[in-house]
């Protein structure tokens, strides 16, 4: 009975996934805190149904419940209990658990690589960047593809010298959701073992104004050569990404995909409810849209063409890291388009569903975890389509 098994199989999976998502405590530091987490919950499967394979249902969706929450944990937590050395160091111990191959780099290693975008907003923190590469290279894996996941990692953005107005700027902690929903990705795929080589990057830090902070009207060079007016010192996500993302494919990396709480205007264009993808090669965006059947994540496609790279050219440098009121999102698509090239690449913008701000029937207020579920389905399509 293969229908009835595939629909079973499914059904299990869909409640424990479910269940581990609902069952998520944010108040972490109360002094009066209960521990309110379930602890059993019985799944019941129609008889004659594949006790095996119900079996492997049910973990793989534990293994990527408990790393949804992993990343929820870590956007949790606020800035000064995960700096971008915590962060590294979370990412580290997570990485021995599962059998991760992890190298941290600081900022002597990030300026003698010559990643003067990274480095540029990490200049105005007294905290240290911390660059984080996490490698998954199964035995037996074909040589190509190899999978890039790039996360920004800004452990806290003030803005910089183009400061934020002080309302809300508490859940500014939230801006390494891309980085920590990377790092939890990763930590499923270590346990869910597909048989494809993937390469995690995250870029740590935090955008702080300082006598040492870049200025608006600055220009920086970028690993890849190419240089950059900075226009907004608020539009640093980018910045660190462009490095991330020329920096995974001279590692070798053949498909890109990164994540990041990118720009406000994602959110004034698709609002709480989806996240924005952008895509630069229709087959990658296609195993895209495949995983998403897969993880029941809401992404609406953007555009990222010609046009919106035009509305990034300087006057003085190569490109500007904004382009104006109009667009937001897909001129900060196009900026980091100029460092993927010709390499198939999505970006997920995940700024307006990273963080819940009231409580749903299936999801808890706080961080959400987003795009976890969907990067897994993605490295799994890959290897599925072989």
């Amino acid at each position: 009975m293969p229908e009835l098994s595939t629909g079973v199989e499914d059904a299990v999976r869909s409640i424990v996934e479910g269940t581990f998502v609902a069952d998520f405590d944010p108040d972490t530091y109360r002094s009066d805190r209960k521990d309110l987490a379930m602890k059993e919950v019985t799944v019941v499967a129609p008889q004659g149904s594949d006790q095996v394979k119900l079996q492997q249902a049910l973990e793989q969706a534990r293994v990527i419940g408990e790393s949804q929450n992993f990343t929820r944990e870590l956007v949790n937590e606020p800035s000064n209990r995960l700096t971008p050395t915590m962060f590294a160091e979370r990412a580290r111990k997570m990485c021995e658990s599962v059998g991760l191959k992890c190298e941290v780099m600081g900022p002597d290693k990030i300026k003698a690589m010559k990643m003067g975008a990274f480095w540029s907003v990490a200049q105005g923190s007294d905290e240290e960047p911390r660059l984080i590469v996490m490698r998954y290279e199964p035995q037996g894996a074909p040589e190509k593809p190899v999978l890039g996941l790039i996360g920004k990692g800004i452990t806290f953005d003030t803005g910089g010298i183009s400061i934020k107005p002080a309302d809300g700027m508490e859940k500014m902690k939230y801006d390494m959701a891309g980085g920590a929903a990377m790092i939890g990705a990763m930590r499923a795929v270590a346990q869910l073992k597909p048989k494809i080589k993937v390469i995690g990057i995250v870029c740590a830090t935090e955008n702080m104004p300082s006598g040492k902070a870049q200025k608006p009207g600055d220009v920086q060079i970028a690993m890849s050569g190419k240089s950059i007016e900075i226009i907004n010192t608020d539009a640093e996500g980018r910045l660190v990404l462009a490095d991330g993302l020329h920096y995974a494919r001279t590692l070798g990396c053949t498909h890109l995909i990164d994540a990041a709480t990118l720009t406000g205007a994602c959110v004034v264009a698709l609002g709480h409810a989806n996240a924005g993808v952008f895509a630069n090669n229709e087959d990658a965006y296609q195993h895209f849209t495949r995983a998403l059947e897969r993880s029941g994540e809401k992404f609406w496609r953007l555009p990222v063409d010609s046009d919106y790279t035009e509305m990034i050219r300087s006057s003085i440098a190569d490109i500007m890291n904004t382009g104006g009121r109009w667009g937001g999102a897909s001129t900060a698509a196009a900026f980091l388009k100029e460092f993927v090239e010709d390499t198939p690449w999505i970006h997920l913008d995940i700024a307006g569903t990273a963080w819940m701000d009231e409580n749903k029937s299936w999801i808890a207020k706080g961080p959400s975890g987003i795009a976890v579920r969907s990067l897994v389905e993605w490295v799994k399509s890959y290897e599925n389509s072989r």
